[in-house]
């Protein structure tokens, strides 16, 4: 698939003056988006995907349609796990709810950048050394096993940085709206929002270690890689505020998501014997299999969640009703 440098900078281009309009928006007149605002553009962000899959698909070829598809729903589906961090985070530092709009919106905007930069270096290994995709896969192998373990995600532990920033520069106790910095008494503070942008910064750089070779096991197009994040997170504040609550009901989503990514951690090891002719050609796994697994455990993780949810609920309905009686 050969893109055009220009095609690339439009891609580019687009993608930054959406964010940077709806930053400026934010900054100017935050506010927390109601059920209507955040559905409608969760929407539009969907169907701009689709629509460009459908076009990748008409103008490159079914492979290459095929290979995004597969790359933004993996993308999607580990965006809405990332959503729970982000909810643990905000929700640590009492994040003001008319900011999260703003906080979630440069958290998008951070995590394009890093992942931008990991898909540059991606390519080039993968350009350079066929190796790379034993690496690739272990990193996928390690993370779904640390998935399966079933770590309680209930608490924020602050990273290193953010605990060493504390130390060196002084904090404001409150918020200032929505500044970053502020002048007291002839010195510069660092305000809360500071520290809470920071702490969205390092969990990107540990989401986009996971998910950059989870999408290359998939597709080794720079392009598609590339506007599969930019799709996928772009529609990851709308997504906060619709389905914050249900994000919480969705108990076997680590599971779901750990066995994707054993499934491409597996694909990635099968590709990287192939390249050096270990393995015959039809155990190189193709995108549709690929698309169809992915889609499969998604729609079983979902269903199963939620009909777990439904029960708990009657149960404690139930609970409730014996107590009162």
């Amino acid at each position: 698939m050969n893109v055009p440098l220009w095609g690339w900078l439009l891609t580019v281009g687009v993608v930054s003056a959406v964010i940077l309009t709806d930053l400026v928006v934010s900054v100017r007149r935050p506010h927390t988006p109601s059920l209507r605002e955040a559905a409608w553009w969760s929407t539009f962000y969907v169907v701009a995907a689709v629509v460009f899959g459908v076009g990748v698909w008409v103008v490159s070829g079914h492979q290459y349609g095929a290979e995004f598809f597969a790359g933004y729903v993996t993308e999607k589906s580990l965006s809405v796990d990332n959503l729970f961090v982000f909810m643990l985070i905000m929700t640590a530092f009492r994040v003001p709810a008319v900011h999260r709009h703003m906080v979630l919106l440069v958290g998008v905007a951070l995590a394009l950048i890093l992942r931008g930069v990991f898909i540059a270096l991606g390519a080039a290994l993968i350009a350079t050394f066929s190796w790379i995709f034993f690496v690739f896969g272990a990193i996928l192998v390690w993370t779904a096993f640390s998935m399966l373990r079933g770590k309680e995600r209930t608490e924020y532990h602050e990273p290193w940085v953010v605990r060493k920033i504390r130390q060196v520069l002084p904090v404001t106790d409150d918020y200032v709206g929505n500044k970053l910095v502020v002048k007291r008494d002839g010195r510069r503070w660092i305000t809360p929002m500071f520290i809470v942008i920071l702490a969205i910064g390092c969990a990107d750089v540990l989401f986009a270690a996971d998910s950059i070779p989870a999408i290359f096991g998939i597709t080794q197009e720079a392009y598609l890689v590339f506007t599969a994040n930019a799709f996928a997170l772009m529609g990851l504040r709308q997504l906060y505020f619709l389905v914050g609550g249900l994000v919480e009901r969705l108990a076997y989503l680590a599971h779901g998501l750990s066995i994707i990514l054993l499934f491409i951690g597996g694909k990635l090891f099968l590709h990287a014997f192939h390249e050096y002719e270990l393995v015959p050609a039809w155990l190189d796994i193709n995108t549709w299999v690929s698309l169809g697994v992915i889609v499969l455990i998604l729609a079983v993780t979902t269903l199963a969640s939620l009909a777990a949810s439904r029960r708990s609920g009657v149960q404690r309905d139930t609970a409730d009703e014996l107590t009162r009686t």
